[in-house]
């Protein structure tokens, strides 16, 4: 399936946003372990929440997490520290994902884990039971999924645990979120030093607890109002809060310098939102380490290049392993459209500012990757020949992001 998206002239919007798809996997996994008294509330839609939700209240055997990374690592670690044997399965791209380290650490705390198919990656078959805790070392420049998922075991652990950071530590803000989100349901954790990290053997306990919007999703109406040519663009997001868990929040900061002003109000429901609009100045060029935010790439790549902005993105390392390489995904769909990228082969993108020629009525893939979609789609703003191939894709975080824009004024069409 391919559609074609036409951008409105005008751009004033108010809408909703999806809740946080990070917060509600963690909140049900805390939920759970606390004993499942509560269901959070304003849970998150999306795939990966769905098939989260199901594998904890209904799990079955095997249990298929279909194409939802946070729930293959999350529920690694759950159902390790659950008594019986359960199989984890995914998608063919899921089965390219490494598990390896997270299995490994977790075969350390007496844990049995099978690869059933390919050394270090899924399936898993998962023996678990209660285990006494203790010591455990974990590169800091992998997933931060991995030490989420291992934090968040640590308070039902009889002795609790002790995670020691080794190397650089990337994505700091998702560890912190964890951390937060564990202190909300009664567990006890914090850093002893900048490396490691003790979480007590302090019981959860069952917490209601109510999801916020997600400032993941919150980017990509962010990257319109950056590419508009309406300068009395408005749009209004709700249930985004200024004192946010969320990494994702630096959107606040990192757009303005593109042009985007965030003022935070109370709306007559007593709702945290924001308003975004346009202000006069821009800079130049972007410089930016993403290793905090790496979920925001796309969006920033690819609107600094409809802005003609150069830039050199650095941090990136981990985008090698999301839902599809995003850093080839990148340098394939861009040159589509005339911009050609260079990377260092690792954790670099970067752009000079020059432009080639495009290839007319230009489909960008999304290689089953949500935020290939997303990130593309408000480049019909500045390229009106932008369409879509597998838009499909944006069901994984963010199911009603094609009526929103619809409602908002663009034109979705299938050609």
């Amino acid at each position: 399936m391919q559609i074609k998206l036409i951008a409105p002239r005008l751009l004033r919007h108010e809408t909703e946003l999806p809740a946080s798809k990070s917060i509600s996997n963690r909140a049900l996994i805390l939920q759970a372990l606390a004993g499942g008294k509560y269901m959070p509330q304003h849970i998150s839609d999306c795939d990966d929440t769905a098939v989260m939700l199901k594998a904890l209240t209904d799990p079955g055997d095997p249990v298929d997490i279909k194409a939802a990374g946070t729930a293959m690592r999350f529920l690694t670690a759950y159902f390790a520290v659950k008594e019986g044997t359960r199989t984890l399965t995914g998608t063919t791209r899921m089965k390219q994902r490494p598990i390896g380290i997270l299995a490994d650490a977790l075969k350390k705390l007496g844990t049995q884990i099978e690869y059933v198919e390919n050394e270090g990656f899924p399936p898993l078959r998962i023996t678990g039971g209660r285990h006494h805790g203790g010591r455990i070392s974990l590169p800091g420049n992998v997933s931060s999924q991995y030490i989420s998922a291992l934090l968040m075991i640590g308070p039902v652990l009889d002795d609790g645990l002790e995670l020691e950071l080794t190397g650089e530590i990337i994505s700091r803000p998702y560890i912190a979120l964890t951390l937060h989100l564990m202190a909300d349901f009664g567990a006890q954790a914090e850093w002893t030093d900048d490396r490691h990290i003790r979480v007590h053997p302090v019981p959860y306990r069952p917490t209601p607890y109510y999801i916020e919007g997600d400032w993941s999703a919150a980017s990509y109406w962010y990257e319109m109002m950056a590419l508009t040519p309406d300068q009395d663009a408005r749009i209004v997001l709700h249930g985004l809060s200024p004192d946010s868990y969320q990494g994702d929040a630096a959107v606040v900061r990192l757009f303005e310098p593109l042009g985007v002003c965030t003022r935070f109000f109370r709306n007559t429901e007593g709702l945290d939102c924001v308003e975004l609009t346009k202000h006069p100045g821009r800079a130049q060029r972007m410089d930016y380490d993403f290793v905090n935010q790496p979920d925001l790439a796309q969006t920033f790549v690819t609107t600094c290049a409809m802005l003609k902005m150069p830039f050199h993105f650095t941090g990136l390392q981990s985008l090698r392993i999301k839902e599809t390489d995003r850093i080839a995904a990148l340098i394939r769909e861009l040159d589509k459209l005339g911009y050609s990228l260079e990377t260092d082969g690792k954790a670099e993108l970067r752009w000079d500012g020059k432009c080639g020629k495009s290839q007319p009525e230009a489909a960008i893939d999304t290689y089953e990757d949500h935020r290939m979609a997303m990130s593309f789609a408000p480049c019909c703003l500045v390229r009106p020949d932008i369409r879509i191939n597998d838009p499909h894709v944006v069901s994984k975080s963010y199911p009603h992001y094609w009526d929103d824009l619809k409602k908002a004024g663009f034109e979705i069409t299938m050609p």
